[in-house]
């Protein structure tokens, strides 16, 4: 399942669909059939590339920004990895776009919102080395931002949302954790996150980060017009979490 899971994940590309009815359409020797394919591919990219259709099917699917309370304190903040990664041309570890998650978790210990962090990190690759894992990469940046050792909880061996939840809960057990803990991931991932931590029995309470869409505040009618290449790159992402929800739904797990 993990591994059908990703290939399936590869495939939720708008530009792979739009390539390929052209590709279709090139190879295509009956001159009706050629016209009509490419015509659905450019109306393909049009769709896909318009920025609003998807910032407004993003913004009604991800939850709001959140701001804490000066008495809103938790008993662990639970960290979803996804945001580093180490890249095997230069032996580098790598911040990725969804670093963000990793920012407001430090802010939110260093303002003592959380007490404790729990990193759920494993390696979600199939086909690359798997001796990498992103879980300990985190830990040593908590522990260089002055995160006491004790207060980093690892959990370096889940590979996906339904592990990091039941490992998760694991810790949280161990150690007797107070219920709810703080859910850190990105807004987009969060309803998927949210329910499979609550199917896997650990109460949450949301904290959404690394916001792809944000409300527009343009007020240049043609930022909603103009074809973008950043609206297909979220059209991979809002389809990922949408057929993710849907698998998830389907095999029990969220």
């Amino acid at each position: 399942m993990f591994v059908i899971s990703k290939l399936v994940i590869e495939l939720l590309n708008p530009v792979i669909w739009i390539a390929a009815i052209f590709i279709f359409g090139w190879l295509s020797k009956n001159a009706v059939r050629k016209k009509r394919r490419f015509m659905a591919g450019i109306i393909m990219l049009l769709f896909f590339s318009n920025p609003f259709i998807i910032n407004q099917l993003i913004l009604g699917y991800q939850p709001k920004k959140i701001t804490l309370g000066a008495d809103q304190n938790f008993s662990a903040g639970i960290l979803l990895g996804g945001f580093a990664g180490k890249n095997e041309a230069d032996k580098q570890t790598y911040f990725y776009d969804q670093s963000d998650r990793f920012i407001q978790t430090a802010l939110l210990y260093k303002t003592g919102h959380i007490k404790k962090i729990i990193v759920a990190a494993g390696s979600g690759f199939v086909f690359k080395d798997d001796t990498f894992r992103e879980g300990d990469f985190i830990r040593e940046q908590l522990l260089a931002l002055g995160v006491p050792a004790e207060d980093v909880l690892l959990d370096r061996n889940s590979r996906n949302t339904a592990e990091n939840a039941a490992n998760a809960r694991k810790i949280i057990d161990s150690l007797q954790l107070l219920p709810p803990c703080l859910l850190i991931t990105s807004a987009i991932h969060m309803p998927r996150a949210q329910r499979t931590f609550t199917r896997a029995g650990v109460e949450t309470t949301a904290y959404p980060a690394a916001f792809f869409v944000t409300p527009s505040d343009s007020k240049v009618p043609t930022d909603y017009i103009l074809p973008s290449a950043k609206a297909l790159r979220e059209w991979e992402m809002y389809l990922r979490e949408i057929i993710g929800s849907l698998m998830y739904r389907v095999t029990g797990r969220g």
